[in-house]
């Protein structure tokens, strides 16, 4: 075994710590309250050329792979930008995987390197209402008119709907009454998000408000049949292709937000003195702290080896799920932790931990929740009847 990162890895770490740390909690507490959309975070990591790390080179990107991007995402959150500021990429910097691999030639030209520049901000359509995590019961449905398809259904909790040009968006073309396999008949495009056809409304939330998300009302959406990513009907098949490596990039968040956490609660428990003494010289807020160290530590060898897995092409499903279910939950508990550490002043916007405890119970439910994860891995590792 090596657990030496490489000298890209090594590189990209110190250079995305660098860039990120250049915009303190201060700007991220600002952005979170008047729920303004980062764009100067946002900018100066296309300009580094940053959201097109994982982006083929032809497309203007760099090619490099999922560990690479876990450690960038990383970065971002433990810099105290949270899910604030990963949020703000995620999608630019994966997101498109279904594009690069099934999408035609031209839909990748037209579109990829602007996303690279950061020229263009792309929002993910799947989940609905009516459907949760029940990909296959979605009921938006594409009608095929002539050349085009003709859209019409409802999203929920579409991240960036507001800043974004264009989204990925996944539809039935076969309605699920009609399928004999249920995965069958969706398919996915890429188009524009054309706001005379398409009603966008903000979700008022608890945390992570300067990247909105959306209930999305798409009425005569009408989208050219060249907008369609790969075969109709198929676009399940490719959706699942970017699954494992969402949970990592999402694990790889957690981690980070845990990480700035613990570093706020360290932080505090040196200055802080209450009756003639450090509050962390007692071992009621010390040994929580250095458990959440381990916790996070352990959590993060299970999402270099998923990351490692999926990079040189192994099976990596039960290691992707397991990193996003122990990076979630040792962030949120880091998280909390620090949060008890500062007593009521944690309470306080000023100290930033209120922020972080938010960001990371989100963690725990996106983009998967902990008990679907746990579905996944007693059905298909440990080979129970599957209870859904």
């Amino acid at each position: 075994m090596d657990f030496e990162l490489t000298e890209d890895q090594v590189t990209i770490r110190r250079a995305v710590a660098e860039l990120a740390g250049k915009f303190d909690d201060q700007y991220w507490m600002e952005k979170d309250a008047a729920h303004e959309f980062p764009a100067e975070f946002y900018q100066a990591f296309a300009d580094g050329g940053w959201l097109g790390i994982t982006t083929p080179e032809e497309y203007g990107g760099h090619g490099f792979g999922i560990s690479e991007a876990a450690l960038l995402l990383e970065e971002v959150s433990a810099s105290g930008a949270g899910m604030n500021g990963a949020s703000s990429m995620h999608l630019s910097i994966f997101g498109m995987h279904p594009v690069i691999v099934h999408g035609s030639e031209e839909l990748k030209r037209d579109n990829l390197p602007r996303i690279v520049t950061g020229d263009l901000h792309v929002c993910f359509g799947v989940t609905e209402p009516g459907a949760g995590q029940d990909t296959t019961r979605i009921t938006t449905f594409a009608k095929r008119d002539g050349s085009d398809y003709v859209v019409n259904g409802r999203k929920v909790w579409i991240s960036k709907a507001m800043e974004s040009e264009k989204i990925l968006l996944l539809t039935r073309t076969t309605r699920f009454e009609d399928v004999t396999k249920k995965t069958d008949g969706l398919t996915l495009f890429l188009t524009d998000l054309d706001r005379d056809h398409i009603d966008i409304r903000p979700i008022a939330k608890m945390g992570r408000n300067a990247v909105t998300s959306n209930e999305l009302f798409i009425d005569d959406l009408r989208i050219p049949a060249e907008h369609r990513v790969g075969e109709e009907g198929q676009g399940f098949k490719y959706i699942l292709d970017g699954l494992n490596p969402e949970r990592m990039l999402v694990a790889a968040e957690a981690l980070g937000l845990g990480r700035a956490a613990l570093r706020r609660a360290v932080r505090y428990g040196n200055e802080r003195v209450v009756f003639g003494r450090p509050i962390g010289m007692n071992q009621g807020l010390q040994f929580p702290l250095a458990d959440s160290l381990a916790r996070l530590d352990a959590a993060e060898l299970a999402l270099r080896k998923a990351t490692w897995l999926y990079d040189n092409g192994r099976p990596c499903g039960r290691e992707a799920n397991t990193a996003k279910y122990l990076c979630a939950d040792a962030g949120f508990e880091a998280a909390d932790r620090a949060l008890q550490t500062h007593g009521g002043m944690g309470y306080a916007e000023e100290y930033h931990v209120a922020r972080y405890f938010r960001e990371a119970r989100l963690l725990k439910i996106a983009p998967l929740s902990q008990e679907m994860v746990l579905n996944y891995l007693g059905s298909h590792v440990l080979g129970l009847p599957r209870s859904y």
